[in-house]
């Protein structure tokens, strides 16, 4: 739950980069989200068949739409890829699949021109003598 909300944190931030574990556990709860949302729907009577969707699974697609959009192009940047690649996903069958394919490949290793790897840990905080 900690990398859903550490995406949303970061609203609507384009620059860095972002792991496979933090796209895909993104995902993963967007996608349980919106099924319990769709079953809420179900029971008050707020889901439009004609539609596809119900009121409050709408309203949750609207408020993580840019959020989604944010993490996939820092995903993109962590395989050296300009965000704009994203657009694929707008040709029919074969865009998804390549997009896809660039979400699940591992980053670039070490920095790259968006910045430093995610992978790589911080160093550890040593506590300086006479802190508590």
């Amino acid at each position: 739950m900690n990398w859903y909300v550490q995406v949303l944190k970061k609203y609507a931030d384009f620059s860095g980069r972002a792991r496979r574990k933090e796209y895909w556990l993104f995902v993963l709860f967007n996608i349980l989200i919106s099924i319990v949302l769709t079953v809420i729907d179900f029971m008050i009577g707020t889901y439009s068949a004609s539609v596809g969707i119900g009121l409050l699974g709408g309203i949750y697609a609207c408020a993580v739409l840019i959020p989604a959009i944010a993490v996939t192009v820092r995903r993109l940047h962590d395989s050296d890829r300009s965000g704009w690649w994203c657009l694929l996903i707008l040709i029919p069958i074969l865009g998804p699949i390549v997009v896809l394919i660039f979400m699940i490949i591992d980053g670039t290793p070490g920095p790259n021109r968006f910045g430093p790897s995610p992978k790589e840990a911080a160093p550890p905080v040593v506590a300086s003598p006479g802190a508590i």
